[in-house]
């Protein structure tokens, strides 16, 4: 029999309701929201209106919109996630590889204490998420912080401008487009962030920059030929701009009718992938008269799964 692995890979993703119905999304969003590195704000003042009025009324229409990228398996994050977490376990046979999720199941804390009863001794955690942010990234560390006490623990914080999976992210769009046609333009449309995290020093945006920089060189696009914007705009504060929506907006006035739109904020697709790209601003752009053609992302493909595990090897300082 083969000795067991001493050393763990964690595929840590945000996170996903277990079932499309109001009470389940109303119970991750309550998870979710509470996270201080979320929502900063007062408990006295965050609690009522969260408990009284947003779970309340989100709960539901949250769940319609759920409803409709569902998969028979399950929420697609968690399928893809799933997936994912699978096929990088095929390229490190030596390791145990397993995902998990910083907000509902499977839970994070539950996966660090599994690890450790099954003799885990050497840990490197993955937050899937490429481009770093203090409300991502360093709430997967808060609770490592707090539940990984004695593993020999590695977080690998960014992974933006890494060679590997700018490569995957350029050969899917080659790819995509090499089957579909090029569109006039492409977009690359993140994930929003207040605009008062980035001045007080949050470094997102200019990871987003260098993705978005990275992947057009390797398509060998031209400053002209593609765009960052910025989605999923929550509250009443300033996000950051340029917004997707008031983007493709733009784009339609000037008579653009075919766009490209990629989404590399996010490793797999989920809610805001497939429920506000690719059917909400698909339909806003198509009553501008324009086309809007969503490029899925790598989600659980094996360039995908090629790059994260040579990520993680490299980390670990062994050999590709």
């Amino acid at each position: 029999m083969p000795d067991a692995p001493d050393t763990a890979l964690i595929a840590v993703n945000l996170g996903t309701p277990e079932a499309p119905t109001a009470p389940a999304v109303r119970r991750y969003l309550g998870e979710f929201l509470l996270d201080p590195r979320v929502v900063q704000l007062s408990r006295w003042i965050w609690y009522p209106l969260l408990f009284g009025l947003i779970l309340p009324l989100r709960g539901p229409r949250a769940a319609h919109k759920y409803a409709q990228i569902w998969l028979p398996e399950g929420s697609p994050l968690a399928v893809h996630t799933r997936r994912l977490a699978e096929a990088i376990q095929q390229r490190l046979p030596r390791w145990r590889v397993v995902d998990a999720m910083r907000y509902g199941q499977p839970a994070l804390p539950e996966r660090l204490r599994e690890l450790r009863q099954a003799g885990i001794r050497r840990l490197i955690v993955l937050p899937l998420y490429p481009q770093y942010s203090s409300t991502t990234t360093e709430s997967v560390k808060d609770v490592l912080a707090r539940e990984a006490k004695g593993f020999d623990l590695t977080v690998i914080d960014d992974y933006s401008v890494d060679a590997g999976w700018v490569g995957a992210v350029a050969d899917s769009i080659r790819d995509w487009r090499a089957r579909n046609g090029a569109g006039e333009h492409l977009l690359f449309s993140f994930h929003g962030l207040p605009q008062r995290l980035a001045r007080e020093g949050d470094p997102y945006p200019q990871r987003c920059e260098a993705s978005s920089r990275a992947i057009a060189t390797a398509l060998g696009l031209g400053e002209g030929e593609w765009t960052l914007t910025y989605q999923s705009r929550f509250g009443k504060e300033r996000w950051l701009e340029p917004a997707t929506d008031a983007t493709l907006d733009a784009m339609a006035t000037r008579g653009l009718r075919k766009v490209d739109v990629v989404c590399p904020g996010f490793a797999v697709d989920c809610l805001e992938t497939l429920e506000e790209v690719a059917i909400g601003f698909v339909q806003r752009f198509a009553e501008r008269g324009g086309e809007l053609r969503y490029i899925p992302c790598l989600n659980a493909s094996p360039a995908h799964a090629d790059a994260l595990a040579a990520l993680a090897r490299q980390v670990a300082g062994e050999p590709a």
